[in-house]
């Protein structure tokens, strides 16, 4: 393998405790009481897509992403990089022809204010694919496509490493093989068709040709 393409929250950083409590919180504000486990089941897609996929209303969307966002980032503190990772890029790196690239359904406001200047692991990718390139989103593979184009990989060369069935759908549906970083999946038992079922971020060390 050559070229890893990784999703962000639940994968590289663990970002569940600021938005899906801030999320439920929100929710009910506005009338839709909604069970965590419920919720736990969108992260990691757009914060729009994920509103749609539990009931909000159209016409509540801004208003609740809005102050959902407001909501989740005074809790940004509780946001932490997960064990392995700093290490295994910087190595993953040191290997000719490696390239690291970002695929997340973060918006690119996000990802350049926010994920960029506060996380140093931001300095090993080669490239980024933000909800803001793509008109369609994970599940559908044209984020995955979008960045495997912006290195120009070949898919045979290629996997997708994340946390959810909807980057596991994505990347198969980009024609890719997908590693389910479960070291950080909410619901483990949904990534049994990962091509390769990963423990610990070191074990893609395994994985270079």
């Amino acid at each position: 393998m050559k070229n890893f393409i990784f999703d962000v929250d639940g994968t590289l950083i663990d970002t569940i405790k600021m938005y899906m409590p801030a999320m439920q919180i929100t929710l009910a504000k506005h009338g839709y009481d909604r069970e965590y486990d419920e919720l736990s089941r969108v992260f990691g897609i757009t914060a729009i897509d994920a509103l749609r996929e539990v009931g909000v209303r159209d016409n509540d969307l801004q208003p609740i992403f809005k102050e959902w966002f407001a909501l989740a980032y005074q809790n940004s503190d509780k946001v932490s990089v997960y064990a392995e990772i700093d290490d295994t890029l910087r190595q993953l790196k040191t290997h000719f022809g490696v390239k690291l690239v970002v695929a997340t359904s973060k918006t690119n406001d996000e990802y350049v204010n926010e994920f960029q200047p506060k996380f140093s692991i931001a300095k090993y990718f080669d490239a980024h694919i933000t909800a803001d390139d793509t008109q369609k989103h994970k599940p559908e593979p044209e984020p995955i496509l979008a960045g495997l184009a912006k290195i120009n990989a070949a898919p045979d060369e290629s996997m997708y490493i994340g946390d959810t069935i909807n980057d596991l759908k994505a990347a198969h549906a980009a024609g890719i093989k997908f590693g389910s970083a479960l070291w950080g999946a909410a619901a483990p038992e949904e990534l049994g068709d990962a091509d390769f079922s990963l423990q610990r971020p070191s074990e893609l060390l395994r994985l270079l040709d």
